[in-house]
């Protein structure tokens, strides 16, 4: 079977479970601006057209051959869409995967040469469909469905999680814990919660080192900021457990964890890897074997497997024909580990079906910088749809100006 059969197969499957007519998820967001816009209205052809296909619920698998607006990216104006802003001001989304929140981190120094990289989010606004800047927290992980988010108060490791009303931008109840955390994970139906345990800070850094042109960089985690475990929260009631986790001399500084697909497992990156290995514990904290279908995806690989789960998101692989500016990824069979196809982008990001997929990709210039703006990407084209514009490099840690935070409606 070849990857435009397993797709088109897929889709169907996925079609037959849905309920028709139903709208995606960046209109529904964008509604209220829509209408402060006053925009016209479109023909009466093309609203009968759209509510065809939306009924129909199965996307036309054009390889790429044409170049109408992929489906859950407004056509009125590109919403959803917004190349020319970075960071992003407007929402950013297609179907139902939305950029729920980006963030920004910058070290702040301190005497004898430490510093403290320390993150501040901007969150989406469902109202206007805008970015929002809330300075009040040190971590901020967004619950499938986009009406909660889990917070960490500024000083890091935390004595107690938030849960924050997105609608309201409060916090609606307070889960106290007696081991400190630095992260939080969501579950993929997002009822319960894995928050990471640290003894210290785990985005402290104690070592700095000359680089090119006289500049100096932190090079060093904080070797104290050691992690100690982590608590299954159910987030309804707030109950749980904590899981210590034995001390590993490779696991320093921020390594959060993260659940499997079926959510009986954890995982987190095994530090100085290489190709992005993993390792697996089960919810009482002892290492335990990768699930199938999990065993050869990678953890520095965000979108990891498609909603069908057929599809593995994999790392970066050769160019194709050496065109400049071009970059491509992995599509593997997760199972055998077997390369299905190549598709567009330097670094898949998250699945927004299964077919097509938001991925940092290249924009180059004469120096050759990195230099990445968010991209709709589809398996079986070469083309890609902007959604973002380019994020530069941010302090001198290498890092990104501005890093993404997806969720699904």
């Amino acid at each position: 079977m070849n990857v435009e059969e397993l797709v088109r197969e897929a889709l169907r499957e996925q079609a037959d479970e849905q309920t028709p007519l139903r709208a995606g998820f960046v209109d529904r967001v964008l509604v209220v601006r829509r209408r402060r816009r006053n925009r016209a209205l479109v023909g009466v052809a093309t609203a009968t057209a759209a509510a065809v296909a939306v009924a129909v619920g199965v996307p036309l698998l054009d390889s790429g051959k044409h170049d109408e607006s992929p489906a859950g990216i407004s056509q009125q104006g590109g919403d959803g869409a917004h190349p020319d802003q970075s960071p992003p001001r407007d929402l950013i989304g297609a179907g139902d995967t939305v950029l729920a929140a980006y963030y920004t981190a910058k070290t702040h120094y301190t005497s004898g040469g430490k510093g403290t990289s320390v993150r501040t989010y901007w969150l989406l606004d469902q109202k206007t469909g805008t970015y929002k800047k809330d300075s009040r927290w040190s971590f901020v992980a967004v619950a499938p469905g986009l009406k909660t988010a889990a917070v960490l108060e500024r000083n890091l490791p935390a004595g107690r999680i938030g849960l924050l009303d997105l609608a309201t931008g409060e916090v609606e109840r307070w889960i106290p814990v007696e081991h400190g955390v630095g992260g939080l994970a969501f579950s993929r139906d997002g009822n319960r919660l894995v928050a990471t345990t640290y003894n210290e800070n785990p985005d402290r850094r104690d070592e700095e080192q000359p680089t090119v042109g006289g500049k100096r960089k932190l090079v060093s985690v904080y070797r104290d900021a050691i992690r100690s475990g982590f608590y299954v929260l159910d987030v309804a009631s707030g109950q749980g457990s904590w899981s210590p986790v034995a001390r590993d001399r490779d696991i320093l500084g921020r390594k959060d964890f993260a659940f499997s697909q079926a959510g009986d497992r954890v995982y987190s990156q095994i530090i100085g890897s290489q190709d992005g290995m993993q390792q697996f514990y089960d919810i009482k904290g002892k290492k335990a074997a990768a699930p199938a279908n999990e065993r050869y995806l990678r953890s520095d690989v965000g979108a990891r497997l498609s909603p069908n789960g057929r599809l593995a998101a994999l790392g970066l692989t050769k160019e194709v024909g050496g065109s400049p500016g071009k970059s491509y990824s992995s599509i593997r069979d997760p199972l055998t580990n077997k390369e299905i196809t190549k598709v567009r982008g330097g670094h898949l990001l998250a699945w927004v079906d299964d077919k097509r997929l938001i991925a940092w990709e290249r924009v180059t210039r004469l120096d050759q910088t990195y230099r990445p703006q968010l991209v709709l990407v589809t398996i079986g084209s070469d083309r890609v749809v902007p959604l973002s514009g380019v994020s530069e490099q941010g302090d001198n840690t290498g890092r990104l100006e501005w890093e993404p935070v997806f969720a699904r409606r």
